[in-house]
């Protein structure tokens, strides 16, 4: 029998790294270090390293193959591989020569010296962030997922790298606890850092340069870091130096601060931001983060980005234990605060989150006569935003007194001051989705936001008549065997007092109303007695009074007044408010006049006057503001009413307009001229420019901008640019 021929066994390598810590002279007895090596072809190994009692002891090292090249580290036992080999610790190159063709290569000892010892023990730290996000009104926010991020900036590029994340809880409390390294090396540090330009940076680095006329052009701003933007300045006679060398070497960095420190104007402002070069910048060896947080939250389905820190909001230099309290935007989801008053009673709070108080003839106003301002919000506040009635949908709030046995509600309503009421039309009463934070109903599911709808059915009364009711809050609790609320395993949100949402436009004229609300028990599935609960600490009824401004638009192409609206143009198919830039024309020292039509082309002297005509009117007087700019060149915008006076001009040469009573551009102003809050109509007004040039500083295509705001607060939208109109006129000015 042939005899079998045995396989080559496949050779291995080991390489041994005495270590040598004798010369500290506190280390504790056991210590262990780590060791790790990595080829040229990326592969690592590692050993730890117990030392003896005299402080010495090796790692062993076993490699498949002979190394062409190895970088091997030697750290704490704490640190991970590849932190060891990114951080700037004892290294040392072994080249395969060495081994000298033996399985086999001890390394001379490697001495640690003091200053890596006891950098050793605070490289790498724990950081704990303990703290707590609410919604601007102090509620908890809960259920959202808050992240640390470390920034940094570099001219006007930033980065941020995620650290770590937790969500937050019924309290809105989270803690985020992180393991911090420094002492990188640079490459290393900037291969693992996403930049992007800094939009908030560019505003602030660019005036600063420009107000330097001996400063030569710097680059524009470009996505990622790059050389290019200072290619210039390190220029001696203003061609770019080393063009074509973009790519930063982030080791070279503090010699290219020190020769554009020396070329750049001290700049105290970009000092105090923290902009390099002007503030020394070494990221790697930035032992405590400087920390700005995010936050999002999925609530009803939908994930929201609650909270977005800025690199202005950096907290620098964080210790290793930071308390923070974070406010959300008003996209979060928040838990509702349990505060209902003590009796059989009812108080309606809000109309699209504005307190009774602050509208007019409301409690605390005693009731007696009725004002021209009752209903609106901040009465006869004699501001420009003061005297604002509602439109479109209005939420409505309000709290249930404890004693109170409510099953079902309905609302009622006045347009005669309460002489008379009515019920609420089923197409007015709208519903609406309560939010809560538990498990899902009928289970034993972890804690989320879930919503419940709450909308208004027909339900008769023991008396076969149908109402259009809603469910109580406090019915619907009963109905599921929730448990109290505000317990660990349930908790509504700020939508808990919820009652209605009252659908008002195309359904009631504009003018005062009274609501009130009707409470109903349940008797054998049938609505049984029902009653008006009276206002908490008060004999008087439940009810509010709110004034209501909806407005009509059509589709065009023109309005009920005849102009032209809709597509095409920037003017609304309404007349609440109307606009119309009547004409232009510019007064001549001899008196004579040029009118400057639509695409006209006229010329014109500083001796000349400008008078421009116009209408702003709004039928039911709830104008807040009107402005009329000149648009000219590029980007240039100013506006005309400083430099002249308005007058009221009549009579009138529009039918749909009177002349104003008060020629004036703000309700605030017009108050000061007589106008009775809440009553500001506008109408036709003449501006006159005694100082054509002013107007039309240069030879230009102009172009004119009226623009009239009303106050109305339209489905809660505060924003004054909801009931708006516009008129333009353009033309061409030679100075």
């Amino acid at each position: 029998m042939a005899e079998e021929k045995k396989k080559p066994t496949k050779k291995s390598y080991k390489l041994v790294v005495p270590l040598d810590a004798s010369g500290i002279g506190d280390r504790d007895s056991g210590a262990l270090l780590k060791v790790v090596a990595r080829d040229s072809d990326g592969k690592v190994v590692s050993d730890r390293v117990k030392l003896g009692r005299e402080g010495t002891g090796q790692a062993s090292l076993s490699l498949a193959a002979l190394p062409k090249k190895l970088r091997v580290a030697v750290g704490p036992v704490d640190a991970s591989d590849e932190e060891l080999l990114a951080l700037q610790t004892v290294t040392l190159d072994v080249s395969g020569r060495q081994w000298a063709g033996k399985p086999e290569l001890k390394l001379s000892p490697v001495v640690i010296s003091p200053y890596y010892w006891y950098w050793w023990l605070r490289w790498c730290r724990t950081f704990t962030i303990r703290g707590v996000l609410r919604c601007p009104d102090g509620s908890p926010v809960p259920g959202a997922k808050v992240c640390a991020y470390d920034v940094d900036w570099f001219w006007w590029w930033s980065n941020r790298q995620l650290i770590a994340c937790d969500t937050t809880d019924a309290n809105g409390a989270f803690e985020i606890k992180f393991r911090w390294c420094c002492g990188w090396w640079p490459w290393w540090w900037w291969r693992h850092r996403f930049w992007r330009l800094e939009p908030d940076l560019v505003k602030r680095i660019q005036p600063e340069l420009l107000r330097e006329p001996d400063l030569p052009r710097l680059g524009d701003p470009s996505p990622q870091p790059s050389l290019e933007v200072f290619q210039t300045l390190l220029s001696d006679d203003g061609v770019p130096a080393n063009p074509g060398v973009t790519a930063i070497d982030p080791e070279r960095l503090p010699k290219l601060a020190d020769r554009l420190i020396k070329r750049l104007p001290r700049l105290p402002e970009l000092e105090r931001l923290r902009v390099w070069p002007w503030r020394p910048w070494l990221p790697w060896w930035d032992c405590h983060p400087d920390i700005v947080f995010e936050a999002t939250q999925t609530c009803d389905g939908q994930e929201h980005v609650v909270l977005e820190e800025s690199i202005w909001d950096t907290r620098w230099n964080i210790p290793t234990t930071l308390d923070v309290s974070l406010v959300s935007n008003d996209e979060a989801c928040c838990l509702g605060d349990f505060d209902e008053p003590e009796g059989d009673c009812l108080v309606i709070d809000s109309i699209c989150g504005d307190l009774i108080a602050n509208i007019g003839g409301n409690p605390p106003a005693a009731p007696g006569v009725a004002l021209p301002t009752d209903g609106f919000r901040n009465p006869a506040g004699g501001g420009t935003w003061s005297d604002r009635p509602y439109a479109g949908n209005v939420p409505i709030s309000g709290r249930f007194g404890l004693a109170a046995d409510v099953d079902y509600y309905e609302f009622e309503y006045s347009d005669d001051d309460g002489m008379t009421w009515n019920s609420m039309p089923t197409s007015a009463a709208g519903g609406f989705t309560r939010l809560y934070w538990g498990p899902k109903l009928g289970t034993a599911d972890p804690p989320d936001w879930h919503s419940v709808p709450f909308g208004f059915n027909l339900v008769e009364d023991t008396g076969g008549t149908d109402h259009y009711v809603i469910k109580s809050r406090q019915r619907f609790e009963k109905d599921n065997d929730l448990p109290s609320w505000g317990t660990s395993r349930f908790w509504w949100s700020t939508t808990m007092y919820r009652l209605m949402t009252w659908k008002t436009a195309g359904l009631f004229t504009d003018g005062r109303y009274r609501l009130r609300l009707r409470s109903w028990t349940l008797s054998g599935g049938k609505l049984g007695a029902s009653e008006l609960l009276p206002l908490c600490g008060t004999q008087d009824d439940n009810g509010l009074v709110v004034a209501l401004d909806n407005r009509t638009t059509t589709g065009g192409p023109t309005n009920a007044n005849g102009q032209a609206c809709g597509a095409g143009t920037v003017h609304v198919c309404t007349t609440e408010p109307d606009t119309d830039i009547i004409t232009v024309r510019i007064l001549h020292p001899d008196s004579s006049f040029t009118v400057v039509a639509p695409c006209g082309n006229v010329p014109v002297t500083p001796n000349d006057q400008v008078l421009i005509d116009f209408a702003a009117y709004d039928p039911d007087g709830h104008l807040a503001r009107i402005s009329l700019d000149a648009h000219w060149g590029e980007d240039q915008v100013h506006s005309l009413l400083p430099f002249g006076s308005l007058t009221p001009l009549g009579p009138s040469p529009v039918p749909w307009s009177p002349p104003a009573a008060q020629a004036t551009a703000t309700y605030a102003a017009a108050q000061g001229l007589g106008a009775v809050p809440p009553v500001w109509h506008g109408g036709t007004m003449r501006l006159t420019i005694p100082v054509a040039t002013d107007a039309f500083p240069v030879s230009c295509c102009y172009l004119l901008r009226l623009v009239a705001r009303k106050r109305t607060i339209v489905s809660c939208d505060d924003d004054t640019w909801t009931h708006v109109n516009i008129s333009e006129r353009s033309f061409m000015i030679q100075v």
